[in-house]
């Protein structure tokens, strides 16, 4: 059975940097969940940043593929520099697909984690850009393919392609 590394807080888990969760009510995520298929995630959490916390961005809007190169940083509002918790979350969250054997991930879009279609700008006024999270990036540098949680549908397809029939 295929598994699907998912993003903690779409399971209900007060993860996010506000102390909250994003449930998702997707009926495919509930199907897979009941199949026994989610592996829940938050490379945040994983990669030692307290909840709450001060909310991050990624500097300059310039996406995780400049994170994880080392041409970018990940910055909380107040100035911290949290750029190695994202890192070592995202090479946690690399660890636990791997050793799930998780090809597929469905993952929080807009996060400086997360995001598999847009991040914010870096500048703290909600705005966003395309681009992708530190996780997302290092996942799909990894062949994991990786979904917002607006995107399960495509994610379902994906799903039965490497199932096969």
């Amino acid at each position: 059975m295929e598994m699907i590394l998912v993003s903690a807080c779409l399971m209900g888990r007060k993860v996010r940097y506000d102390g909250a969760a994003k449930t998702s009510g997707d009926a495919v995520l509930a199907r897979w969940r009941q199949e026994g298929r989610l592996v829940p995630f938050c490379p945040e959490v994983s990669g030692g940043l307290p909840v709450p916390r001060p909310a991050a961005e990624i500097s300059g809007g310039a996406g995780g593929a400049a994170v994880l190169a080392g041409a970018a940083r990940v910055l909380a509002t107040d100035g911290t520099d949290v750029t190695g918790e994202f890192l070592a979350g995202a090479r946690a969250a690399l660890a636990a697909a791997r050793s799930a054997g998780a090809r597929i991930a469905i993952l929080k879009e807009g996060s400086p984690s997360c995001g598999s279609l847009t991040v914010y700008d870096g500048t703290f006024r909600c705005r966003l850009l395309p681009g992708r999270g530190v996780t997302t990036a290092l996942l799909e540098e990894h062949g994991v393919a990786v979904f917002g949680e607006d995107r399960i549908a495509e994610a379902d397809v994906r799903l039965r392609e490497l199932e096969g029939p």
